[in-house]
Protein backbone atom coordinates (compact mmCIF):
# COMPACT_ATOMS: atom_id res chain seq x y z
CA UNK A 1 0.00 0.00 0.00
CA UNK A 2 2.82 2.45 0.70
CA UNK A 3 5.01 3.60 -2.18
CA UNK A 4 8.26 1.64 -2.44
CA UNK A 5 10.19 4.45 -4.16
CA UNK A 6 10.49 8.19 -3.89
CA UNK A 7 8.76 8.66 -7.27
CA UNK A 8 4.97 9.15 -6.93
CA UNK A 9 3.00 6.17 -8.22
CA UNK A 10 0.88 6.51 -11.35
CA UNK A 11 2.74 9.45 -12.83
CA UNK A 12 4.34 9.52 -16.29
CA UNK A 13 8.08 10.05 -16.49
CA UNK A 14 9.36 13.06 -18.39
CA UNK A 15 10.01 11.24 -21.69
CA UNK A 16 6.62 9.53 -21.68
CA UNK A 17 4.87 12.79 -20.86
CA UNK A 18 6.59 14.61 -23.72
CA UNK A 19 5.69 11.75 -26.06
CA UNK A 20 2.07 12.03 -25.02
CA UNK A 21 2.14 15.77 -25.65
CA UNK A 22 3.48 15.22 -29.14
CA UNK A 23 0.79 12.67 -29.99
CA UNK A 24 -1.88 15.03 -28.72
CA UNK A 25 -0.49 17.96 -30.70
CA UNK A 26 -0.03 20.03 -27.58
CA UNK A 27 3.65 20.63 -28.31
CA UNK A 28 4.68 23.38 -25.94
CA UNK A 29 1.98 22.88 -23.30
CA UNK A 30 3.20 23.52 -19.77
CA UNK A 31 4.40 20.63 -17.64
CA UNK A 32 3.43 20.24 -14.00
CA UNK A 33 6.71 19.22 -12.42
CA UNK A 34 6.80 16.81 -9.52
CA UNK A 35 10.19 15.51 -8.46
CA UNK A 36 11.88 13.87 -11.43
CA UNK A 37 8.58 13.28 -13.20
CA UNK A 38 5.93 15.33 -14.93
CA UNK A 39 2.25 15.44 -15.73
CA UNK A 40 1.11 16.98 -18.99
CA UNK A 41 -1.01 20.09 -18.60
CA UNK A 42 -4.71 19.23 -18.89
CA UNK A 43 -6.28 19.42 -22.33
CA UNK A 44 -9.34 21.15 -20.91
CA UNK A 45 -10.15 23.15 -17.80
CA UNK A 46 -12.40 20.32 -16.59
CA UNK A 47 -9.31 18.28 -15.73
CA UNK A 48 -8.18 20.91 -13.23
CA UNK A 49 -11.66 21.04 -11.71
CA UNK A 50 -11.85 17.25 -11.37
CA UNK A 51 -8.37 16.92 -9.84
CA UNK A 52 -9.10 19.71 -7.39
CA UNK A 53 -12.31 17.91 -6.47
CA UNK A 54 -10.17 14.84 -5.77
CA UNK A 55 -7.72 16.97 -3.76
CA UNK A 56 -10.57 18.17 -1.53
CA UNK A 57 -11.47 14.54 -0.78
CA UNK A 58 -7.85 13.61 -0.17
CA UNK A 59 -7.49 16.48 2.31
CA UNK A 60 -10.33 14.93 4.31
CA UNK A 61 -9.06 11.36 4.21
CA UNK A 62 -5.52 12.45 5.06
CA UNK A 63 -6.83 14.49 8.00
CA UNK A 64 -8.77 11.52 9.36
CA UNK A 65 -5.85 9.10 9.22
CA UNK A 66 -2.99 11.42 10.15
CA UNK A 67 -4.95 12.62 13.19
CA UNK A 68 -5.26 9.00 14.29
CA UNK A 69 -1.50 8.39 14.16
CA UNK A 70 -0.26 11.76 15.42
CA UNK A 71 0.88 13.17 12.06
CA UNK A 72 -1.77 15.83 11.52
CA UNK A 73 0.79 18.65 11.59
CA UNK A 74 2.31 17.24 8.40
CA UNK A 75 -1.00 17.77 6.63
CA UNK A 76 -1.47 21.20 8.18
CA UNK A 77 1.73 22.28 6.45
CA UNK A 78 0.02 21.76 3.07
CA UNK A 79 -2.73 23.83 1.51
CA UNK A 80 -3.15 26.74 3.90
CA UNK A 81 -4.32 27.41 7.43
CA UNK A 82 -7.97 26.34 7.38
CA UNK A 83 -9.25 24.81 10.61
CA UNK A 84 -9.34 21.05 11.10
CA UNK A 85 -11.84 20.31 13.86
CA UNK A 86 -11.17 17.27 16.04
CA UNK A 87 -12.98 15.56 18.91
CA UNK A 88 -12.08 17.20 22.22
CA UNK A 89 -10.47 14.06 23.62
CA UNK A 90 -7.96 13.58 20.79
CA UNK A 91 -4.39 14.86 21.11
CA UNK A 92 -3.35 15.82 17.58
CA UNK A 93 0.32 15.43 18.48
CA UNK A 94 0.11 11.84 19.74
CA UNK A 95 -2.98 10.50 17.99
CA UNK A 96 -5.27 7.83 19.40
CA UNK A 97 -4.32 4.88 21.57
CA UNK A 98 -4.61 1.67 19.55
CA UNK A 99 -4.98 -1.68 21.30
CA UNK A 100 -4.79 -3.93 18.24
CA UNK A 101 -1.36 -3.88 16.58
CA UNK A 102 -2.87 -4.93 13.23
CA UNK A 103 -5.32 -2.04 13.19
CA UNK A 104 -2.53 0.33 14.21
CA UNK A 105 -0.26 -0.96 11.42
CA UNK A 106 -3.03 -0.50 8.84
CA UNK A 107 -3.79 2.99 10.15
CA UNK A 108 -0.15 4.07 9.86
CA UNK A 109 0.19 2.66 6.35
CA UNK A 110 -3.03 4.24 5.08
CA UNK A 111 -2.09 7.56 6.72
CA UNK A 112 1.15 7.53 4.74
CA UNK A 113 -0.74 6.77 1.52
CA UNK A 114 -3.33 9.51 2.01
CA UNK A 115 -0.72 12.10 2.93
CA UNK A 116 1.22 11.12 -0.20
CA UNK A 117 -1.92 11.55 -2.31
CA UNK A 118 -2.34 15.10 -1.01
CA UNK A 119 1.30 15.95 -1.68
CA UNK A 120 1.11 14.39 -5.13
CA UNK A 121 -2.03 16.20 -6.28
CA UNK A 122 -1.06 19.48 -4.64
CA UNK A 123 2.36 19.51 -6.31
CA UNK A 124 1.03 18.35 -9.68
CA UNK A 125 -1.63 21.09 -9.73
CA UNK A 126 0.89 23.71 -8.61
CA UNK A 127 -0.59 27.20 -8.40
CA UNK A 128 -3.94 25.82 -9.57
CA UNK A 129 -4.29 23.66 -6.43
CA UNK A 130 -7.19 24.68 -4.20
CA UNK A 131 -6.56 25.54 -0.57
CA UNK A 132 -7.50 23.02 2.09
CA UNK A 133 -11.10 23.69 3.19
CA UNK A 134 -12.33 23.69 6.78
CA UNK A 135 -12.67 20.05 7.83
CA UNK A 136 -14.79 18.64 10.65
CA UNK A 137 -13.82 15.30 12.20
CA UNK A 138 -15.73 15.92 15.40
CA UNK A 139 -19.36 17.03 15.19
CA UNK A 140 -19.71 15.57 11.70
CA UNK A 141 -19.00 12.05 12.94
CA UNK A 142 -21.52 12.51 15.73
CA UNK A 143 -24.10 13.60 13.14
CA UNK A 144 -23.25 10.63 10.92
CA UNK A 145 -23.52 8.21 13.83
CA UNK A 146 -26.91 9.52 14.88
CA UNK A 147 -28.23 9.52 11.31
CA UNK A 148 -27.07 5.96 10.62
CA UNK A 149 -28.44 4.58 13.91
CA UNK A 150 -31.69 6.49 14.00
CA UNK A 151 -30.45 8.46 17.00
CA UNK A 152 -29.40 5.40 19.01
CA UNK A 153 -25.68 6.21 18.81
CA UNK A 154 -24.81 9.66 20.14
CA UNK A 155 -21.42 11.30 20.56
CA UNK A 156 -19.70 8.94 18.12
CA UNK A 157 -15.94 9.50 18.21
CA UNK A 158 -13.95 7.42 15.68
CA UNK A 159 -10.80 7.84 17.76
CA UNK A 160 -12.26 6.41 20.96
CA UNK A 161 -11.39 2.80 20.13
CA UNK A 162 -9.95 0.60 17.40
CA UNK A 163 -13.42 -0.60 16.45
CA UNK A 164 -14.83 2.92 16.23
CA UNK A 165 -11.82 3.92 14.13
CA UNK A 166 -12.65 1.17 11.63
CA UNK A 167 -16.23 2.41 11.44
CA UNK A 168 -14.98 5.92 10.73
CA UNK A 169 -12.66 4.62 8.04
CA UNK A 170 -15.54 2.69 6.47
CA UNK A 171 -17.51 5.92 6.06
CA UNK A 172 -14.77 7.32 3.80
CA UNK A 173 -13.11 4.48 1.90
CA UNK A 174 -15.90 3.26 -0.37
CA UNK A 175 -16.78 6.88 -1.16
CA UNK A 176 -13.24 7.52 -2.38
CA UNK A 177 -13.32 4.52 -4.71
CA UNK A 178 -16.67 5.44 -6.25
CA UNK A 179 -15.65 9.10 -6.58
CA UNK A 180 -12.49 8.30 -8.54
CA UNK A 181 -14.36 5.80 -10.71
CA UNK A 182 -17.02 8.38 -11.50
CA UNK A 183 -14.41 11.03 -12.29
CA UNK A 184 -12.64 8.78 -14.80
CA UNK A 185 -15.10 9.66 -17.57
CA UNK A 186 -14.51 13.39 -17.02
CA UNK A 187 -10.71 13.43 -17.33
CA UNK A 188 -9.44 14.18 -20.83
CA UNK A 189 -5.67 14.03 -20.36
CA UNK A 190 -4.15 10.50 -20.44
CA UNK A 191 -1.44 11.38 -17.93
CA UNK A 192 -3.95 12.62 -15.38
CA UNK A 193 -6.20 9.64 -16.05
CA UNK A 194 -3.37 7.22 -15.35
CA UNK A 195 -2.53 8.99 -12.11
CA UNK A 196 -6.20 8.97 -11.02
CA UNK A 197 -6.48 5.26 -11.86
CA UNK A 198 -3.44 4.54 -9.72
CA UNK A 199 -4.92 6.41 -6.76
CA UNK A 200 -8.26 4.65 -7.25
CA UNK A 201 -6.49 1.28 -7.01
CA UNK A 202 -4.84 2.23 -3.73
CA UNK A 203 -8.15 3.50 -2.32
CA UNK A 204 -9.74 0.18 -3.30
CA UNK A 205 -7.01 -1.73 -1.44
CA UNK A 206 -7.75 0.43 1.61
CA UNK A 207 -11.49 -0.22 1.33
CA UNK A 208 -11.00 -3.99 1.08
CA UNK A 209 -8.69 -4.00 4.09
CA UNK A 210 -11.12 -2.01 6.26
CA UNK A 211 -14.02 -4.22 5.20
CA UNK A 212 -12.05 -7.35 6.04
CA UNK A 213 -11.20 -6.13 9.54
CA UNK A 214 -14.82 -5.16 10.17
CA UNK A 215 -16.18 -8.42 8.77
CA UNK A 216 -14.04 -10.36 11.24
CA UNK A 217 -15.86 -8.51 14.04
CA UNK A 218 -19.30 -8.32 12.42
CA UNK A 219 -20.99 -10.06 15.36
CA UNK A 220 -19.28 -7.98 18.05
CA UNK A 221 -21.44 -5.41 19.82
CA UNK A 222 -20.38 -1.97 18.62
CA UNK A 223 -22.60 0.54 20.43
CA UNK A 224 -26.16 1.00 21.69
CA UNK A 225 -26.71 -2.74 21.52
CA UNK A 226 -26.04 -2.84 17.79
CA UNK A 227 -23.65 -5.33 16.21
CA UNK A 228 -20.81 -4.19 13.97
CA UNK A 229 -22.58 -5.70 10.97
CA UNK A 230 -25.74 -3.75 11.79
CA UNK A 231 -23.90 -0.44 12.22
CA UNK A 232 -21.96 -0.86 9.00
CA UNK A 233 -25.16 -1.87 7.22
CA UNK A 234 -26.83 1.30 8.49
CA UNK A 235 -23.94 3.46 7.31
CA UNK A 236 -24.11 1.77 3.92
CA UNK A 237 -27.88 2.29 3.69
CA UNK A 238 -27.50 5.97 4.55
CA UNK A 239 -24.81 6.45 1.89
CA UNK A 240 -26.97 4.62 -0.63
CA UNK A 241 -29.95 6.82 0.18
CA UNK A 242 -28.13 10.06 -0.67
CA UNK A 243 -25.45 8.66 -2.98
CA UNK A 244 -27.35 7.11 -5.84
CA UNK A 245 -28.16 3.74 -4.27
CA UNK A 246 -24.64 2.46 -4.96
CA UNK A 247 -23.46 0.77 -1.81
CA UNK A 248 -23.26 -2.46 0.15
CA UNK A 249 -22.77 -3.59 3.73
CA UNK A 250 -20.37 -6.28 4.92
CA UNK A 251 -22.40 -9.25 3.69
CA UNK A 252 -25.43 -10.46 1.78
CA UNK A 253 -27.17 -13.81 1.28
CA UNK A 254 -24.16 -15.08 -0.65
CA UNK A 255 -21.67 -14.22 2.11
CA UNK A 256 -19.00 -11.58 2.65
CA UNK A 257 -18.74 -8.46 0.50
CA UNK A 258 -15.11 -7.37 0.22
CA UNK A 259 -15.57 -5.34 -2.98
CA UNK A 260 -18.99 -3.65 -3.35
CA UNK A 261 -19.90 -3.68 -7.04
CA UNK A 262 -22.68 -3.99 -9.61
CA UNK A 263 -24.02 -7.21 -11.14
CA UNK A 264 -20.95 -7.38 -13.40
CA UNK A 265 -18.60 -7.06 -10.41
CA UNK A 266 -17.59 -3.60 -11.60
CA UNK A 267 -16.95 -1.01 -8.89
CA UNK A 268 -19.70 1.55 -8.50
CA UNK A 269 -19.17 5.01 -9.97
CA UNK A 270 -20.67 8.06 -8.29
CA UNK A 271 -21.21 11.48 -9.81
CA UNK A 272 -19.70 14.50 -8.08
CA UNK A 273 -23.15 15.53 -6.82
CA UNK A 274 -23.71 12.07 -5.30
CA UNK A 275 -20.33 12.24 -3.55
CA UNK A 276 -21.12 15.72 -2.25
CA UNK A 277 -24.46 14.53 -0.88
CA UNK A 278 -22.56 12.01 1.23
CA UNK A 279 -19.70 14.16 2.54
CA UNK A 280 -22.06 17.08 3.23
CA UNK A 281 -24.31 14.61 5.13
CA UNK A 282 -27.24 15.74 3.04
CA UNK A 283 -26.43 19.46 3.35
CA UNK A 284 -26.95 21.71 0.36
CA UNK A 285 -23.67 23.22 -0.83
CA UNK A 286 -21.90 22.67 2.50
CA UNK A 287 -22.12 20.84 5.80
CA UNK A 288 -21.06 17.58 7.39
CA UNK A 289 -17.34 16.97 7.01
CA UNK A 290 -16.98 20.25 5.05
CA UNK A 291 -18.78 22.89 7.15
CA UNK A 292 -18.07 25.64 4.61
CA UNK A 293 -18.15 23.41 1.56
CA UNK A 294 -15.37 22.26 -0.77
CA UNK A 295 -13.03 24.68 -2.52
CA UNK A 296 -12.84 24.87 -6.30
CA UNK A 297 -15.26 24.73 -9.20
CA UNK A 298 -16.98 21.50 -8.13
CA UNK A 299 -18.57 22.04 -4.74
Amino acid sequence: MSNETNEPAGILNRRAALGTLGLMGLGSAALGLLGGSALAAPAKDIDLAVLNFALNLEYLEAAFYTAAVGRLNELKAIGGNAEIRLPARLDAMTGMQFRDSTVEAFAKDIAEDELSHVKFLHAALGKAAVARPVLDLGVAFDMAGQAASGGAIKGFNPYASDLFFLHGAFIFEDVGVTAYNGAATLITNPAYLQAAAGILAVEAYHGGAIRTLLYQQRQVTAAAGLYVGQVVGAISALRAKVGGGKDAGLSDNAGAIVAPSDKNSVAYARSTSEVLNIVYLGGKGKGGFYPNGLNGAIK
